[in-house]
């Protein structure tokens, strides 16, 4: 059955009560939601695909979640996502086995793909043995495989229930399964063919898709959620330059920005410009990091990636990249803005969070143990993809590895090249944004530090840590399990897996008239827009 929801969770309905009343006593105000209309939006490159289960881009998910249906979702007016706030959507319910080594699912009835074929256990089946590697088709890539790893068998009985049979117990298979990279395809489809279509069960259909120019959504009059959506499409214009994007936000030719569009600067230049638009300030699960070619010299030294570690001091990147809208973090989402991260006390002292000076000056002993100073400095490339939330950490980077004597070649990737030049590991340094699928350890470890990995970019792999991994993850007792996570993450900062400069602060911007636009901690998981209404 579904988990009772806490008291703090009562608050969105006390305070639906309490418009009612103010309803009441003043019958004059409109409250009622209104049908109809075109959401004019942008989005900031040609999705890496539309099947977001190939891709780890948030480009995908963000124009491809009104689409499709997941078994479980979290709750849309809670911003931030915990497993208390898990809801049912295509499931009608779930239960857990008393070992909680077997999830079952129940499914509503008279859900109906948009091709009019009937949503049956088979799909979710079809979808889940896919992604594990089990099904009759392969996926050229699939960064979500390690997510469910731990699921042994998938058992359908009926068309309308379906288990999950696990190896061992993992609390987190719930949470993962609600992430917006966890969308249901369709079993009579080639999954192979989402790449360039898009078929599924969502509020939205796909109607055009024009490269450089648009892609369009028309509502799906069979929705299964009755009375939804209030839109009859959205539409998003591909814009490509941060000033044009920015320019037509001014012009009111887009009515609400994607996710990550508005950093800080931006925030600043649009709120003078004065037009009207209101914004909702958000540490998000994404960051700025610095992925390292761990296996191939020079960085399969490890004191030579952490010279680059000391090199880099976040209160700096978050001043001087972000005018302050950055917050220091590690692999997990920081405290308070996330659950299991690590606090200011802690993260203050790792390599690279403290002292300025005294972290530059062990970073040119480390240098110079390996042979390297101001007569031979070490050379270095480091990649990214030529969007301007890659270059300017590009640059700053640059200049922060040249203070210690690390001279930086930056090479700019096309953005449609970028996902495939990491993943064949074309690279030594990269500068990288990544955001994980849910605020969950399970997510954060298995995806992007288990040996081997396909989204393990930098290659770290150390069987030690990764028996943590599992330990934490059986664990039931949270706070024992909080304080697992917390080891290991400073283990990997120690180690220099994955050097994180900061979690972006977005400032998500939109017109008053774009009502019920709630953006979430995760810019994977918010954007159904089957909640979304105009009031014009």
């Amino acid at each position: 059955m579904n988990p009772p929801r806490r008291t703090l969770l009562l608050v969105p309905s006390l305070l639906a009560a309490l418009l009612l009343m103010l309803h009441l006593v003043l019958p004059g105000a409109a409250w009622s939601q209104k049908y109809g209309g075109i959401l004019k939006t942008m989005t900031r490159a040609n999705p890496v695909g539309l099947s977001p289960h190939e891709t780890a881009s948030a480009d995908t998910t963000w124009v491809m979640s009104p689409v499709y249906s997941n078994l479980v979702w979290f709750d849309y007016f809670i911003p931030r996502e915990t497993p208390d706030t898990i809801r049912t959507e295509l499931a009608e319910s779930w239960a857990w086995n008393a070992e909680r080594t077997a999830l079952t699912f129940r499914l509503r009835p008279g859900v109906r793909f948009h091709d009019g074929h009937p949503f049956t256990s088979a799909d979710v089946k079809h979808t889940f043995d896919t992604v594990r590697g089990r099904g009759k088709y392969r996926l050229k890539l699939n960064p979500s495989k390690l997510l469910y790893f731990n699921v042994e068998e998938i058992v359908t009985d009926g068309d309308h229930a379906v288990t999950f049979k696990l190896k061992r117990p993992q609390p987190s298979l719930l949470t993962m399964l609600a992430g917006g990279r966890s969308p249901i395809y369709a079993a009579h489809v080639d999954p192979n063919k989402m790449r360039t279509t898009a078929l599924g069960t969502g509020p939205f259909r796909l109607k055009e898709f024009s490269p450089d120019k648009r892609l369009v959504m028309e509502k799906n009059p069979a929705f299964f959620i009755k009375g939804r959506p209030y839109l009859d499409g959205i539409e998003y214009a591909i814009i490509k330059d941060k000033a044009t994007q920015n320019a037509a936000l001014q012009a009111k030719q887009i009515e609400a920005a994607y996710p990550g569009h508005t950093t800080r600067p931006d925030y600043e230049n649009l709120k003078a410009a004065n037009v009207g638009l209101e914004f909702v300030e958000m540490v998000s699960n994404g960051t700025s990091n610095i992925i390292i070619n761990t296996q191939k010299p020079p960085f399969n030294n490890l004191r030579l990636r952490q010279a680059v570690n000391l090199a880099l001091e976040r209160a700096s990147f978050a001043k001087t990249v972000y005018q302050g809208g950055s917050a220091a973090g590690s692999a997990m989402v920081p405290a308070p803005f996330g659950a299991w991260g690590l606090t200011k006390e802690q993260l203050a002292r790792l390599p690279g969070y403290g002292n300025r000076e005294e972290g530059r000056a062990r970073a040119r002993e480390l240098l110079a143990a390996e042979g390297y100073g101001p007569d031979k400095p070490l050379r270095v490339k480091v990649s990214t993809r030529n969007l301007v939330n890659y270059t300017k950490p590009a640059a700053w980077v640059a200049g922060e590895l040249k203070a210690v004597g690390i001279e930086a070649e930056i090479e700019h990737i096309d953005t449609g090249l970028w996902y495939s030049t990491v993943a064949r590991r074309v690279f030594q340094l990269g500068v990288n944004a990544t955001a994980v699928p849910v605020d969950d350890p399970d997510a954060q470890f298995y995806e992007n530090f288990k040996c081997y990995s396909e989204r393990n970019y930098s290659d770290y792999c150390n069987p030690e840590v990764e028996q943590l991994y599992d330990q934490q993850s059986v664990e039931p007792n949270f706070e024992k399990r909080r304080q697992l996570v917390q080891q290991i993450d400073i283990r990997l900062q120690e180690e220099v897996a994955r050097p994180y400069l900061g979690y972006n602060m977005y400032y998500y911007g939109h017109y008053p008239h774009v009502k019920n636009w709630v953006p979430h901690s995760s810019s994977y998981n918010a954007w159904r827009m089957s909640e979304v209404w105009l009031d014009r």
